[in-house]
């Protein structure tokens, strides 16, 4: 067994897509739509899935939905150790309340953003995970500055680590040279992909597992793509990746919901409807995402 190898001792790693949510037309929750993109994922060679992340829209559900959501994703992927719900909350309480539904429902990890509510310092982002890291399951940092405009650094990481408080880091920073200076800080802190359109960088630079977004479209070619590129296989990988990337890069944008939905619908999958304030693509940003999703059904991606 490799050390990128999704198992029940580690099972943040692997490749953990982090799953769109169906709604019906009216924007209720299609739970039983849910179920099934989630098994035929898993199916189609990922490893688990990561519900109410920013792709799954859990800042519009309500706390029935949220807690809904993982239930079901925990009944379809057959085995709660493939699930790592999104736990982001306004307050470290409510994360940690967040945490222990994930728990109870035989969760194998958490996902979860620094405080997101001001710009929280050193000292406030470890009280954050620490609170949560108190329920027991197994905590994975989130790095997303842009959004949290809290940046867990390398440094800040190594700390987070230091105090037990977290297993690994999904990390969107974008600035691939972090991976090093991560290793050389904390050696022991797993170092999983957090953007699609870093994921070769990443890999040869020691990654252990990717957070994906465009497996919901191409569950399959991804999965090859991704371990190909963790075993050193640049022979398989930089062709599937160059292949890919003028979809995977959408993953960074801010219309990326929307884009990775469109993409659903083109390539036959449960896309669908937004809720608000996200609205359809249109435009250039809409033509941009179907023509390089049509390409890549013509390429034979699945």
């Amino acid at each position: 067994m490799t050390a990128t190898t999704w198992n029940t001792d580690r099972p943040w790693r692997g490749i953990m897509v982090a799953t769109t949510l169906p709604f019906r037309e009216d924007l209720s929750v299609d739970h039983d739509a849910y179920a099934e993109h989630v098994a035929w994922l898993i199916a189609n060679g990922c490893d688990g899935v990561v519900p109410n992340g920013s792709l799954g829209e859990y800042q519009t559900l309500t706390d029935q939905e949220r807690a809904q959501v993982v239930r079901t994703a925990v009944e379809a992927a057959g085995d709660g150790a493939r699930v790592m719900p999104g736990v982001a909350a306004y307050g470290s309480a409510q994360s940690r309340r967040w945490a222990e539904q994930a728990a109870e429902a035989g969760c194998g990890s958490v996902l979860l953003l620094p405080p997101n509510t001001y710009r929280a310092d050193a000292a406030a982002v470890r009280a954050h995970y620490t609170e949560v890291a108190r329920v027991g399951i197994p905590v994975v940092a989130y790095n997303n500055p842009f959004d949290t405009k809290v940046d867990l650094t390398p440094d800040l990481l190594a700390r987070l680590h230091g105090d037990g408080s977290i297993v690994a880091v999904k990390e969107f920073s974008g600035d691939v040279r972090r991976a090093y200076e991560l290793a050389e800080l904390a050696p022991g802190l797993d170092l999983l992909v957090g953007a699609d359109d870093v994921l070769l960088e990443l890999a040869v630079a020691g990654a252990v597992g990717w957070i994906a977004g465009y497996p919901n479209a191409f569950p399959a070619s991804c999965a090859t793509l991704y371990r190909a590129a963790v075993a050193g296989d640049l022979d398989t990988a930089l062709p599937l990746y160059k292949s890919l990337h003028s979809l995977l890069r959408w993953d960074s944008k801010t219309e990326f919901v929307q884009s990775i939905k469109l993409s659903m619908d083109i390539a036959g999958r449960p896309g669908g409807p937004t809720r608000p304030p996200r609205h359809p693509l249109t435009g250039a940003v809409e033509a941009a995402v179907r023509t390089a999703t049509e390409k890549a059904v013509a390429d034979g991606h699945r």
